[in-house]
């Protein structure tokens, strides 16, 4: 069982991140995309806290010496990422947003050949391609002539803004320090992302006015961002790139699009038509064909 953790606790990790994005989208208008980040990323420092707080005071020392990278990794995957998101989906569409999600595990797979020497496999390359033509056959709903109909708005550059900063990221989790344990990391990273967010923050509530009310429904959101896809998705997704590597990490990505449809089919009541299938087919057939390569080699 131990020898399927890592990709086990990946695909949990885009389970949660599927949600996020539903989440997202269904209460922008009662939560704006600040007020959510935030406020996310805030609770998610005080679930963490009895945790990380032990590790953070005992490796202070090795926090202080990387804060330089800690840093990167908190503006990355914490403030940018989200924020990014959440004002994308402000005003993108779904297909659209899932198309644009669909090029991360290409990006993740070039900044680790650019930045970290990483020599990818042809079947590896092979099993990135097959991914992504299943989860194109999904966002154009098995029909090429639905390219024509996409139009990229201010939302859609967000969202690509949003993803090359979680490549970067991911790919920039190869450089922590062994020194630092992961509990450590999460904690730093995530009380720093905070901070970098509140600034901006502020200025979308006390200059723009926009803020959201106390009411069951905005509450229940941020309880389930601050938990399931910040707490548990961020610690899975930290141990899945440090066993697997970042560029087969990156893959299960393309999962996103699956499980966005699926909870679509689950709470939105959609029906699913064959190119479902056919995409659903050849995305795990890509993951899985990635995953059996072995490990990257410098």
């Amino acid at each position: 069982m131990e020898r399927y953790l890592p990709q086990l606790l990946l695909v949990l990790t885009t389970l949660f991140w599927s949600g996020n994005f539903v989440v997202a989208r269904l209460m922008h208008q009662s939560m704006p995309p600040l007020s959510l980040s935030f406020w996310r990323w805030m609770l998610a420092l005080l679930i963490l806290l009895p945790w990380v707080w032990p590790k953070m005071r005992a490796e202070q020392v090795q926090l202080r010496r990387h804060w330089r990278l800690l840093l990167l990794l908190a503006v990355l995957g914490v403030a940018n990422f989200n924020s990014f998101v959440y004002i994308g989906l402000q005003s993108t569409t779904a297909t659209n947003a899932t198309l644009l999600q669909s090029v991360l595990p290409a990006t993740v797979v070039a900044l680790s050949v650019l930045l970290l020497g990483i020599r990818i496999r042809p079947l590896q390359l092979v099993g990135l391609l097959l991914s992504l033509s299943g989860v194109a056959c999904i966002v154009l709903q098995g029909r090429l002539e639905q390219l024509a109909a996409l139009q990229f708005n201010r939302g859609d550059l967000w969202i690509l803004a949003a993803m090359l900063s979680w490549a970067t990221y991911t790919v920039a989790l190869r450089w922590r320090p062994e020194t630092i344990s992961a509990l450590a990391l999460l904690g730093s990273t995530v009380a720093i992302g905070a901070l970098v967010i509140l600034p901006f923050y502020l200025w979308e509530l006390l200059v723009q006015g926009r803020g959201f009310e106390l009411v069951p429904g905005n509450l229940a959101t941020l309880g389930y961002v601050a938990l399931f896809p910040s707490v548990l998705a961020y610690f899975f997704w930290n141990y899945g790139v440090a066993r697997l590597g970042a560029a087969r990490a990156g893959l299960y990505i393309n999962l996103m699009p699956i499980f966005g449809m699926g909870l679509s089919i689950l709470f939105l009541d959609e029906q699913p038509e064959g190119y479902h299938l056919l995409g659903l087919t050849l995305v795990l057939g890509g993951i899985l064909l990635a995953s059996r390569t072995g490990a990257e080699s410098r």
